[in-house]
């Protein structure tokens, strides 16, 4: 679950991302300062919009993705239970752009420039991710994002399907990550081999 605010750019809302909702028809249900968006064939709840965020909340830090006190998704829980809604939001504390080792790295079999690669995020945890990055690599610690991750552009991170292979997360370059006289040139960000597997990365704002 990832929260995100931009008051200069959305407004006074925050945005609840639950899951991805694969470009399907959503229903949006709004109960006082609360909207619910589902899916709309099966009623998966996929996000929530909670306008009038800082009235409910006081203020909140950041820009893009935020992370709430233990006060404030109290606050959250109790406006939902007060307008209506049955939900209980869990925050997910789990780093989701982590450090990785790159175990295996081989060309994709329908593709002159993707490689499938079984990438290690924490604790033996490894996925599957496709790569189109041209110095990937065997033996390389590397910055993943992981499923359910937010970029610094606002992009989401969810699993899918590259040229018929399945893909769990993204290998990343210095400029996605948006980090200082990040080079022009295409290519995966390549970390000294001292980084710590599954230890969050941070990310510029």
């Amino acid at each position: 679950m990832i929260f995100a605010y931009n008051k200069e750019h959305v407004g006074d809302v925050l945005m609840v991302i639950v899951s991805d909702d694969k470009g399907q028809e959503n229903r949006v249900e709004r109960k006082g300062n609360i909207a619910q968006v589902s899916v709309a064939e099966d009623g998966q709840v996929v996000a929530w919009n909670i306008f009038e965020a800082s009235t409910i909340l006081g203020d909140i830090e950041g820009n893009g993705q935020v992370v709430l006190t233990e006060k404030q998704l109290t606050k959250v829980n109790e406006e939902l239970a007060k307008v209506g809604f049955s939900e209980t939001l869990v925050e997910d504390h789990e780093p989701k752009i982590v450090i990785g080792f790159v175990k295996s790295c081989k060309k994709h079999p329908d593709s002159d420039h993707l490689s499938i690669t079984q990438t290690e995020v924490d604790n033996g945890e490894v996925l599957q991710i496709v790569c189109g990055a041209p110095n990937i690599k065997a033996g390389q610690k590397v910055v993943v994002a992981k499923p359910g991750a937010m970029m610094p552009d606002g992009m989401m991170i969810w699993p899918g399907v590259l040229r018929g292979v399945e893909s769990f997360g993204m290998i990343c370059s210095a400029g996605e990550l948006r980090l200082p006289d990040a080079p022009a040139k295409k290519g995966i960000l390549e970390l000294p081999f001292d980084a710590v597997i599954g230890e969050a990365f941070p990310v510029g704002k």
